[in-house]
């Protein structure tokens, strides 16, 4: 009976370390209408410029296809910028949830 319990205690404790450890989309789309929706139009517009895989493409190794892609842009020093670093997963997690193979369409 022991082991049930610390089992389902496992369980409980694996899944809200889960939820408090990842990004939010929420905020990521407040980050994208501030920073992007100048450059890449709504949300709408920016999330469907790629698909769920190429927007983890872009995103990986910290967000190195996005400096880039970004390279020799007006946008270049915000992708080098520590602010960038901090917001990237949760502007990744936005455009991924509603990359163009998603099927989900956000509200911006």
């Amino acid at each position: 009976m022991k082991s049930v319990s610390f089992f389902l205690s496992m369980v409980v404790f694996a899944g809200i370390s889960s939820t408090t450890l990842s990004a939010d989309v929420a905020s990521g789309q407040k980050w994208y209408t501030k920073g992007c929706k100048s450059c890449h139009g709504n949300g709408t517009k920016g999330a469907a410029m790629h698909t769920q895989d190429e927007w983890d493409e872009l995103f990986a190794d910290g967000g190195a296809g996005m400096i880039k892609k970004h390279a020799g842009t007006p946008a270049e020093p915000y992708f080098n910028s520590d602010n960038f670093k901090s917001k990237s997963k949760d502007i990744r997690d936005f455009l991924f949830e509603y990359g163009s193979d998603s099927g989900n369409v956000p509200a911006c």
